[in-house]
């Protein structure tokens, strides 16, 4: 007789898996939903609460913002899933925060004002060098905030980070003679990215008496970016950083965090760097995934050549 298989263990952040598994035992029971689409729907649902344990929370379902959802959808997206696998991981969770409002947990549903992902793959919207370069060369004046400010903007975009793996470095992630940085990514996996002389010149100035000592308290642990509080920056605080950079740069667009990655990934290509090196420096585990800012560079090309040749267009 077959042994039948048992049920993959899927379990959520501690705080954050009764409410989770509350849910699944209502699918189960009140709507009857077949064992295959409960094991999806807790899969899911686990993967989204662990993004956010990832992130700082403090475990509460409470906490989540719309903003937290729309970040998670990015980094999928980045990670190379499919639009149509997103749209399926998004219908778990939207119907996960309806029943926290329904059953009193939240005032407000989570996931209301978040669209459903498009099945057609949109290029990465990347930052223009121009864009870049403004944001990059704004005065920062000599606050501790504002040299970390700029350490923070350097390394993003001059090393292609993600924010989570930006917020989590500690001291010794950057090794200053070599211009490496140690990153840890997704699936835990450890990778070695360069760091250019901006960012280093940058992250010195950061760490000089200047900088992180005047925001260091005594619990500060080995955290490189850190609040005013003395703790490891947060992925919400780096958006906030950017906005304001941003805003003083004159640029009237919205920008996303993660655009500093795709900006950092189409200007190696435009200017030369291999694929798989790319590939490398980004952490992807597939090509695939780093192929389509081969898509974007075409694009580009073609749009210069629309607007400068003097026979590209019929007038």
């Amino acid at each position: 007789m077959t042994k039948p298989k048992s049920e993959p263990n899927f379990i959520a952040p501690a705080g954050m898996s009764g409410e989770l598994e509350d849910f699944i035992a209502f699918l189960d029971l009140e709507r009857g939903l077949a064992k295959n689409t409960l094991i999806a729907y807790r899969k899911d649902l686990t993967q989204f609460a662990d993004f956010i344990r990832r992130e700082g929370r403090k475990g509460d379902w409470r906490s989540v913002e719309a903003e937290d959802v729309a970040e998670w959808l990015r980094e999928l997206d980045d990670e190379g899933l499919s639009a149509k696998s997103a749209a399926r991981k998004l219908t778990a969770l939207r119907a996960f925060s309806k029943r926290l409002v329904i059953a009193g947990l939240r005032p407000d549903d989570f996931c209301e004002v978040i669209a459903r992902p498009k099945i057609a793959r949109k290029l990465p919207d990347s930052l223009s060098v121009e864009e870049v370069t403004k944001i990059l060369e704004l005065p920062v004046g000599c606050s501790p905030q504002g040299l970390r400010n700029r350490a923070m903007l350097e390394l993003a975009y001059g090393s292609g980070l993600r924010v989570s793996e930006l917020c989590t470095l500690d001291i010794q992630s950057v090794n200053f003679e070599e211009g490496l940085v140690r990153v840890r990514g997704k699936g835990n996996k450890e990778r070695i990215v360069p760091v250019g002389d901006e960012a280093i010149h940058a992250l010195k100035n950061y760490l000089s008496e200047a900088g992180r000592p005047l925001l260091a308290k005594p619990k500060t642990g080995s955290a490189l970016f850190i609040s005013q509080w003395g703790r490891a920056i947060s992925r919400k605080t780096f958006w906030v950083v950017l906005q304001e950079e941003v805003r003083r740069a004159g640029i009237k667009r919205k920008i996303h965090p993660h655009q500093l990655r795709h900006a950092f990934a189409t200007h190696l290509l435009a200017n030369g760097a291999d694929l798989r090196s790319i590939q490398e420096m980004l952490g992807h585990a597939d090509i695939s995934t780093t192929q389509i800012y081969t898509a974007v560079e075409k694009t580009r090309l073609s749009d210069e050549h629309r607007r400068t040749h003097p026979r590209a267009r019929l007038d």
